[in-house]
């Protein structure tokens, strides 16, 4: 018997040329034709799973989404807090070709979804779903107190660095000590004890 075609599969197929498209080439450049051509499809094929643009646009932007946060599931939770907070921030940031690729769709998805409601509302939920990730994170490693508060702080400094590390890419070693100043000043070392009293 033939194989049934995995609906499911060939969706993220397409979604996964359209991130490539979009990286290489820019938004404008896609369109149910380009993105056909990208995965290796023709554009009737295309349209089985996908009846326009912005349904494309949409899926591949939940799937840019959950590959961030499938990294981020990936951090080791009982590295020191300051440690782990760097790898969580190291997972959206455009350190190596995969994730170069990501960082520049999703920007580009940030830009359009400021005219597009569907995509700003998928923009929204990823964006809520990686801070309640975080802060969650952040109070079961005893931060609670202004978990929700760093969580936000932490989503705007991985933002700002991914978009700088994009249009800047001779600058990510220092964009990278920077990272670590702000963490430094997010999660500032604990007091030392006070030495015991002379009697």
């Amino acid at each position: 018997m033939p194989r049934t075609v995995d609906r499911e599969e060939q969706r993220r197929h397409i979604g996964t040329a359209l991130l490539r498209l979009v990286s290489e080439r820019g938004l404008d450049e896609v369109s149910v034709r380009t993105v056909a051509a990208a995965s290796g499809r023709s554009a009737g094929a295309v349209q089985k799973y996908f009846r326009t643009k912005e349904e494309m646009l949409a899926f591949a932007a939940e799937l840019a989404g959950e590959r961030v946060e499938r990294r981020m599931a990936g951090v080791d939770a009982s590295l020191p807090l300051r440690q782990a907070l760097r790898a969580l921030i190291l997972t959206a940031l455009p350190v190596d070709a995969e994730r170069r690729a990501e960082a520049t769709a999703q920007l580009a998805f940030a830009v359009h979804a400021a005219h597009h409601p569907r995509l700003a509302a998928i923009r929204r939920q990823v964006d809520e779903d990686i801070r309640q990730a975080l802060a969650a994170w952040l109070e079961s490693a005893g931060h609670g107190v202004h978990a929700s508060a760093v969580a936000d702080a932490v989503i705007a400094l991985s933002d700002g660095l991914a978009l700088r590390m994009l249009y800047a890419p001779q600058e990510h070693e220092h964009l990278l000590t920077v990272l670590d100043h702000a963490l430094d000043a997010l999660l500032p070392d604990p007091p030392a004890p006070a030495p015991p009293a002379k009697g």
